[in-house]
C-alpha cells in the first residue's frame, strides 16, 4: 500500500482551485464528460448551500493518472477477487473499518443513502474513483429538499469534512439515475479507495 499512502499525502495539500473546480479535458478520459467540461464539478439546490459547504466539499479532478490507476487495480484486484461482490453499500453498524477501505461497485451497483457511523471515521473521508465516472449525491438529513450533486470523474478525488459528512446522507447514483445537471453520466464498474480519519 505504499503508492496509496504517497497518493494519499496529497490530501493535505491546498486544491489549485476551489471545490467549484472545472473539468479539465483528461477528465473525460472515459468517454461519457466531455460535454460537461466546462460544468462546475458541484451543483446544489441553492447557490447559498454550495456556497455555505464550499469549504467542506471538494472534488479535484485528475488526482492521479492512469498509470497510478493501473498501479492500484494491480495491488487491490488480488484481494478483490477473493471477497464476495458488493452490489451495494451501507455503513449498517458492522465491524470497524480500517481507515482505509476499498470499495467495488458493478455497474448495477450503488451505494445507498447513509451517513458514516462516528464509529467508523472522524471529521473527514476522501475517496479515489477508479475504472468510472459516477455521480455522489448529498442530502441534508433533516430537510431532504437541500441536497448537492458531485460529479467525481474517473481519476479524481473527492473530500467531505464536517458537516457535509455529519448532516448530510450521501451516495452513489444507480446508473439509471447517473444524470448531472441534466445530462446523462453513464456508469461502469466502479472502485473506490476511501480513506477516513478515525474517530477523535
Amino acid at each position: 500500500m505504499k503508492l496509496l499512502l504517497t497518493v494519499f499525502k496529497q490530501i493535505h495539500q491546498p486544491a489549485l482551485r476551489t471545490s467549484q473546480r472545472r473539468c479539465r479535458s483528461s477528465c473525460a478520459s472515459s468517454g461519457g464528460l466531455s460535454p460537461l467540461r466546462d460544468e462546475a464539478l458541484i451543483v446544489g439546490s441553492s447557490r447559498e448551500l454550495v456556497q455555505r459547504l464550499g469549504s467542506q466539499v471538494e472534488v479535484r479532478t485528475g488526482f492521479i493518472t492512469e498509470e497510478e490507476e493501473e498501479a492500484f487495480l494491480r495491488e487491490l484486484e488480488p484481494g478483490l477477487k477473493k471477497k464476495r461482490y458488493e452490489f451495494d453499500h451501507w455503513d449498517d453498524g458492522g465491524p470497524l473499518l480500517g481507515p482505509v477501505h476499498v470499495l467495488d461497485l458493478d455497474k448495477t451497483g450503488y451505494i445507498k443513502p447513509h451517513i458514516d457511523s462516528v464509529k467508523f471515521c472522524g471529521s473527514t473521508i476522501a475517496g479515489l474513483s477508479l475504472l468510472s465516472d459516477s455521480i455522489m449525491r448529498l442530502v441534508k438529513e433533516d430537510a431532504t429538499d437541500e441536497w448537492l450533486d458531485l460529479l467525481l470523474p474517473r481519476l479524481s478525488l473527492y473530500i467531505l469534512r464536517d458537516q457535509a459528512r455529519y448532516d448530510f446522507t450521501h451516495q452513489i447514483l444507480r446508473d439509471e439515475e447517473s444524470v448531472f445537471n441534466g445530462q446523462k453520466v453513464p456508469r461502469l464498474r466502479r472502485v473506490s479507495v476511501i480513506c477516513r480519519n478515525l474517530p477523535g
